[in-house]
């Protein structure tokens, strides 16, 4: 689900807007500000490390860490280290020193926020942009600490949407966003399917999960979240069959790997409305329904808008 084209005479590309969208990214600073005083921050149990992450990478690129690039030192992330360590002649005590990171040479170095990062880039601190990004909202393919072109394409929406200069130029400024608490929904949303939640969002392997999977069965009835128009409803490579509907606030809900879409773009609905079908269309592995939420573009963890 990270291919944004689209088909043609239908786009919504990723990071460009309906008009009502364009609207809100130009309050961007306005809202970023109130966001960060009021409740809609994520609570802190998010409590994934950037540079954490940038080991985890490391390891992975190594063969010694196989586990979700998360963030968080588990046992996982603690047995590699010491396999690297023993294999290094480091005393094994399973934490990354100094010592440690050397072993891992260019991929233990620089330490963020020791340069700016941009495009071309490689090394820790630009695996630990690659997972603030994605955690976020701005996910850019695999975190793998190489600055390429999706890496280039998340930063720049993120600073737009924090009220940055859009420079593709990891300053500063930018890592100073990004220590912000991720933002949540700022609406509350009905389920729309009746059924629990499968994958959920957040870290999957060396990727982003940017939503949370309902796996019910081929052809079940999907609803609309809550009250808004269809911007979008039709066919995209990642994401299959797909309806996004714009609420307010700057808030869009999809929908995605569809069987079948029971809507036009320009309909509006209220929850409960069926927008389509369950299928297994685009990138999917088998029946069920991948739903977002995002904000301005950023997208937040469903659950923060769904009943618990």
């Amino acid at each position: 689900m990270v291919t944004r084209r689209l088909a043609r005479g239908r786009s919504l590309p990723l990071g460009a807007e309906s008009a009502p969208m364009r609207t809100q990214r130009r309050r961007g600073a306005a809202l970023v500000a109130a966001l960060c005083s009021t409740a809609l921050i994520a609570p802190a149990a998010v409590a994934a490390s950037a540079n954490t992450a940038a080991l985890q990478v490391a390891l992975r690129a190594r063969g010694l860490y196989h586990g979700d690039v998360d963030g968080v030192v588990g046992p996982g992330t603690r047995d590699a280290i010491r396999r690297l360590q023993a294999r290094r002649g480091l005393a094994v005590d399973g934490v990354a020193g100094p010592a440690t990171r050397r072993a891992l040479g260019r991929r233990g170095r620089p330490r963020l926020g020791s340069r700016a990062t941009t495009a071309g880039d490689r090394g820790w601190d630009v695996a630990a942009l690659q997972f603030s990004l994605a955690m976020h909202g701005f996910p850019g393919g695999p975190f793998d600490g190489g600055f390429g072109p999706r890496t280039d394409a998340s930063l720049r929406r993120f600073q737009a949407w924090a009220g940055l200069g859009a420079d593709g130029v990891a300053g500063a400024g930018t890592l100073a966003a990004l220590r912000r608490p991720p933002a949540r929904s700022i609406l509350r949303f009905a389920a729309p399917v009746a059924g629990g939640i499968g994958d959920r969002y957040g870290p999957r392997g060396n990727r982003f999960h940017s939503g949370v999977d309902f796996p019910v069965p081929r052809g079940t009835r999907v609803n609309a979240a809550g009250r808004g128009c269809v911007v979008f409803a039709g066919w995209n490579d990642g994401y299959g069959k797909l309806v996004v509907i714009q609420h307010r606030l700057g808030m869009t809900s999809w929908y995605a790997h569809l069987a079948r879409i029971t809507v036009r773009k320009g309909r509006c609905l209220v929850a409960g409305n069926r927008v389509g079908l369950v299928g297994s269309t685009g990138h999917s592995t088998g029946p069920h329904l991948h739903f977002e939420l995002r904000v301005r573009g950023a997208t937040v963890d469903p659950t923060s808008g769904l009943p618990s």
